[in-house]
């Protein structure tokens, strides 16, 4: 009992922990699911023998993490992210863990999909059939979630861009800035509080990236559950396939990690020396600020075409955009305004 108190307790001053042993933390955590995943594709492969889907196995697994790869850089994750990161830095945080545990979060619903996938329950085939009262429901509780966290960011960080262009303009004419000048304030501040009084630390985002994935709206998601079932009728070890799942969140918490320790670098860099970085500051905050409203206004017009039946043009058109690899697009811009700050080294 005494043990499991240490643990709480550590648990809960792990914000007071210095940045390096966060971080350690942190990835620690992503090796974790590494290592599970390969012990479990090893474990089941020796149980199975001399078995013809060990090959099966094998390159499923592959597939399952570069999939994991290619899922962490949609514009979603990246927009909840990238702005979910600008809010606690610019509240004084040194958020390692943002990336991580929304990534966890998402990949939850994977890994438990995956599971019963494993343990036959068909269940998972009414949420994943199109146009089912399952699918509908889940589809609803995820783009009306990730949709209205978006836009919720999107004003935060709109503001914080309106704030810091301001405050620019002021200091070229030669007036002082200090960091906390950057914290949104006012109307906004105030209409924010209710929505985000729940969203105080990283761990917050865990239960926002479950709510994000909960959708089953992915060609990703989807094509890893039905490599599963294929796999597993086609006599592949149930314990080698688990490990699908489990490769995809590994890969996943991985990139998600990365982008959100960058992020946090970034924001950190900007908000360090607000008097000579201030216009660098602005121009981060205002293309995620851009980026979580672009994909609230998608996210929240298939919501209202699939919650309300509409056929109108504007909805449709909505419901019907493909992003594909559009978050490598976004990643590649925050990294070259990043890049350009530091050729240049300290911009005004």
């Amino acid at each position: 009992m005494t043990t499991l108190t240490g643990f709480a307790v550590l648990y809960r001053q792990r914000e007071d922990l210095p940045l390096r042993t966060r971080l350690l933390f942190t990835f620690g955590a992503v090796a974790a699911l590494h290592l599970a995943a390969v012990g479990l594709l090893l474990f089941g492969l020796l149980r199975s023998g001399e078995s013809g889907g060990q090959p099966l196995a094998l390159g499923l697994v592959l597939t399952a993490y570069l999939a994991g790869v290619k899922h962490s850089y949609d514009w979603d994750h990246l927009a909840a992210i990238d702005n979910s990161t600008r809010k606690f830095v610019a509240q004084g945080g040194e958020p390692v863990s943002v990336g991580f545990a929304f990534s966890l979060g998402h990949s939850s619903v994977v890994v438990l999909a995956g599971a019963l996938v494993l343990a036959g329950a068909t269940v998972v085939g009414q949420f994943m059939e199109d146009g089912s009262a399952a699918n509908l429901v889940l589809g609803l509780i995820g783009s009306g979630v990730s949709g209205l966290f978006l836009l919720a960011m999107g004003i935060f960080n709109g503001a914080a861009f309106l704030r810091a262009t301001q405050l620019y303009r002021r200091s070229k004419a030669g007036g002082a800035v200090a960091v906390e000048d950057l914290e949104a304030r006012g109307f906004v501040a105030r209409l924010l509080a209710r929505p985000l009084a729940r969203v105080r630390r990283p761990r917050n985002i865990y239960v926002i990236g479950f709510l994000f994935g909960l959708g089953f709206d992915t060609a990703t998601t989807i094509g890893l559950l039905v490599m599963t079932t294929a796999a597993s009728l086609a006599g592949a070890s149930p314990l080698a396939l688990l490990s699908l799942p489990l490769a995809f969140a590994a890969a996943m918490t991985l990139c998600d990690s990365v982008n959100g320790v960058a992020m946090m670098r970034m924001y950190r860099s900007a908000l360090a020396d607000p008097q000579r970085k201030l216009g660098f500051n602005a121009v981060i905050t205002g293309i995620s600020a851009a980026s979580a409203f672009f994909i609230s206004v998608i996210t929240l017009g298939g919501f209202l075409k699939a919650a309300f039946s509409l056929d109108d043009p504007v909805t449709s058109w909505l419901g019907s955009i493909e992003l594909g690899e559009a978050g490598l697009l976004l990643a590649a811009v925050l990294l070259a305004a990043w890049g350009i700050v530091v050729l240049r080294g300290h911009p005004s």
